[in-house]
């Protein structure tokens, strides 16, 4: 790798979880799911903010959604305003894909071509429902934040506006409004388009070796046949595994795909796409076994504990 990359290499470095998983979107032109706890909902909102003004130069619209959330709402909510206009460009024309498979919005008297870059992030409180699956399988890559975790970038700009004793009684992370965020003047951006861009440009030449490659595709057939799994391994999650295998090498400064880093793909593709079974429809079920059995055995298993135990089953490659 020439220096420039090496040098966006040792950038990547220093960023936080929710950083990387922006950073990665970008890079493959896909988009995200992020779940908190309720309680930290409206901080994780406040540092996506921040994170994509102050860390990518990107502006950015927060919808909040609902079962009550019309089309019409979703269309006009998501544009962003800026300098009078409209951050989506307006076009003529009937919509023939949707916002994140064909970057297209519509309004009642507009459809709207998405900006370069674009990135739609879902901010989804953990332990609730799921998105449908047809658009949950859209969806790239998922990240779990934990309040361990903390939120460095709302952290610093808590340090330059000290919340106040009424603030500090009720609650530990700013609500600082979006519109402040916004007026606050921008500091030297820790990744710019074209360093984006540059990572793009490294990761089509990342090369994968055979026996990685079929490392991988197993991964996927354990994946598919595990007991405890009922859906999710989709052809559209096999594509986006493989894609995310190859963006990571250039984070990590290398030009090839290592079993580590197809591992960890596999950490990020799949907790929100596969569906644990119910005991009932266990495929063991159909050749007599006890009920009892299988509800014993998959008492407690999460997703979380079906990928490990995949990735632990599949052999590595040396």
């Amino acid at each position: 790798m020439d220096e420039a990359a090496w040098r966006i290499a040792e950038k990547v470095q220093a960023l936080s979880d929710i950083e990387l998983a922006v950073l990665v979107c970008l890079v493959t032109d896909q988009h995200c799911i992020l779940e908190t706890e309720k309680e930290l909902l409206d901080g994780l909102e406040q540092e996506l903010w921040i994170i994509a003004s102050d860390v990518f130069g990107l502006t950015c619209s927060v919808l909040n959604c609902s079962e009550n959330t019309t089309l019409d709402d979703f269309g006009h909510g998501i544009l962003v305003k800026e300098d009078g206009d409209d951050n989506f460009n307006s076009k003529g024309g009937e919509l023939k894909d949707d916002l994140i498979r064909g970057k297209r919005n519509f309004t009642r008297t507009a459809v709207y071509a998405a900006p370069k870059p674009f990135l739609f992030i879902a901010l989804n409180i953990g332990g609730t429902a799921r998105l449908t699956t047809h658009l949950n399988d859209q969806f790239f890559i998922s990240h779990n934040h934990q309040a361990d975790d903390g939120l460095p970038n709302l952290e610093d700009h808590q340090i330059d506006e000290p919340i106040s004793d009424d603030d500090a009684s009720t609650t530990s992370v700013v609500r600082t409004s979006p519109l402040l965020l916004q007026k606050r003047p921008s500091p030297s951006l820790i990744f710019s388009q074209d360093d984006i861009s540059k990572l793009t440009a490294l990761t089509a030449e990342v090369k994968i070796s055979s026996e990685v490659r079929a490392y991988l595709h197993n991964i996927v057939v354990f994946m598919r046949l595990h007991r405890a799994v009922a859906g999710g391994i989709s052809a559209m999650a096999t594509r986006h595994f493989d894609t995310l295998a190859h963006a990571l090498a250039p984070l990590h400064g290398l030009t090839y795909i290592s079993p580590s880093l197809v591992a960890l793909a596999a950490r990020k593709i799949y907790p929100h796409r596969i569906m644990i079974t119910s005991p009932e429809n266990e495929r063991s079920m159909q050749w007599g076994s006890s009920l009892e059995a299988v509800k014993a055995v998959l008492e407690g298993v999460t997703v979380g504990d079906v990928i490990e135990e995949v990735l632990q089953s599949v052999d590595v490659p040396l």
